[in-house]
């Protein structure tokens, strides 16, 4: 795993945050220092990702599910939280479908079990084809421009700039490919797990419908909606998104 960036920070019950498409370890900034001093953090930048940048890119969820997987086992951790953002929640659903007895609680932060994203601001290879004709530049210049509310406005949303800033078109693509030919709605009443479900309410990428099949079909699941949030709430409303994981992952599993 030398060619691959992992921080991996604090003591106690380990928590696996996977970040989404165009993301990096560093989206996750705030929460690791919050979360570190009760959890022992592991924050993967995903190859050809972020601080990963340099590393050959994967082209299905199911890889990426087993990437993460490597990460864990190569540190002996056998039992982990386990949270995943937007494309990262395809990973950690994966993830569930491989390995269900190594994850406590789990949490499915703005994102779905379809991954041609029904509803999204526009379809998979209508992005792809953009990816295409007017290059890895002009995508990483607007794509994360509708995670926010704020759109480039945002205070945070040079974090997502910088994340972005060394992504390869191969890796893009190849991403993009993942999340298409993903399904993970099928399995969804199989997960036992502890959920708990992230979403803000002028979220453009995933809209309430994905929200709600995942709440309906997962047995043991809440939704937190957070108001006047897009897809990285994380980042909008920091201190709000960071109590309501603290709450829920101390909570006792009933």
């Amino acid at each position: 795993m030398s060619n691959f960036f992992i921080d991996d920070v604090g003591i106690g019950f380990p928590l696996v945050l996977v970040h989404g498409y165009l993301g990096s370890s560093d989206m996750w900034r705030f929460q690791k220092k919050f979360f570190s001093k009760n959890f022992r953090v592991i924050a993967p930048a995903l190859p050809g990702f972020g601080e990963s940048s340099k590393s050959k890119s994967l082209n299905s969820i199911n890889d990426m599910a087993k990437f993460v997987l490597k990460v864990l086992k190569d540190k002996k951790i056998n039992k982990f939280h386990l949270l995943g953002h937007s494309m990262g929640g395809m990973i950690v659903q994966e993830i569930i479908k491989i390995s269900n007895d190594k994850v406590d609680k789990l949490i499915l932060y703005a994102t779905g079990s379809v991954g041609e994203i029904p509803g999204r601001y526009e379809t998979m290879e209508q992005t792809r084809k953009k990816l295409r004709v007017n290059g890895i530049k002009d995508t990483i210049s607007k794509v994360p421009k509708n995670w926010f509310v704020k759109k480039d406005k945002d205070k945070n949303f040079f974090i997502c700039e910088k994340a972005a800033k060394n992504v390869r078109i191969d890796t893009a693509d190849n991403a993009l490919i993942a999340m298409k030919n993903w399904q993970g709605k099928d399995y969804l009443k199989n997960i036992k797990n502890k959920t708990l479900i992230l979403w803000g309410n002028k979220d453009l990428s995933y809209n309430f419908d994905q929200i709600n099949i995942l709440n309906q079909n997962i047995k043991n699941s809440r939704l937190e909606i957070f108001d006047n949030c897009s897809h990285n709430i994380h980042l909008e409303k920091v201190n709000k998104f960071n109590r309501v994981l603290d709450k829920f992952l101390k909570e006792e599993i009933k």
